[in-house]
């Protein structure tokens, strides 16, 4: 990611939290280390891929918003943290392996993704996504504000307070669905979501390509 950064050690990046106010038991998890800082507002063009970032420390701090015009993503383990302390855009958020991941404000995204369970992720304002898809007992650590739009998740998942139940195909785009014609589960990428083939899903994210049907419409 080429983008202006100063680099704070861990106490400066701590008064930085303390400054905008971001509860203790939200960074208490992190690695207590270098973090490279970017004051102010943020646009990164394309996907912002975690797994090839190579932060000068340990992860990136936005002090301001972020607006990504592709997808945030994380596949592997040993990605960057990421805390924006503002508002975080972007049409989608897929993660799966080890990401670390702060708002201090709203999330605003198309489709947000959430694979296994080795993740810190939190949210301290709204989560508002046209589809959320939880798989293999993925849950935000925290959504502190309300969550806006449609959540698939396995039935062991209890629900999120106020989230509307539904059936994949009324959400998802076709491409995504699971089908009786598939058979690997390492294809789909090991997602227990109801009716989601998890590979098919990725794809189609990393290539900026409508995931909901919602989505697909608005681009004709």
């Amino acid at each position: 990611m080429n983008i202006t950064t100063t680099p704070h050690s861990w106490d400066q990046a701590v008064a930085l939290f303390e400054q905008r106010r971001l509860p203790a038991d939200s960074y208490e998890n992190l690695y207590e280390e270098q973090y490279d800082v970017h004051t102010g507002a943020l646009t990164v063009e394309g996907n912002l891929d975690l797994d090839a970032a190579e932060p000068d420390g340990t992860g990136y701090i936005v002090d301001g918003d972020l607006l990504v015009d592709g997808a945030i993503l994380n596949t592997d383990d040993g990605c960057p943290a990421l805390v924006v302390l503002g508002d975080l855009r972007a049409a989608a958020v897929y993660l799966e392996g080890d990401a670390k991941l702060i708002v201090g404000g709203d999330v605003h995204v198309g489709a947000f993704v959430g694979h296994m369970t080795d993740k810190l992720v939190m949210i301290h304002g709204d989560l508002r996504a046209r589809v959320t898809v939880l798989s293999s007992e993925f849950e935000p650590d925290l959504v502190a504000g309300e969550l806006f739009g449609p959540v698939l998740r396995p039935p062991y998942l209890a629900p999120f307070p106020g989230a509307v139940a539904v059936a994949p195909e009324t959400v998802l785009v076709p491409e995504v669905l699971l089908t009786g014609a598939d058979t690997d589960p390492d294809e789909w990428r090991g997602f227990d979501t109801p009716g989601v083939h998890g590979g098919r899903l990725l794809e189609r994210i990393e290539a900026g390509l409508p995931v909901t049907l919602t989505e697909q419409a608005a681009r004709g």
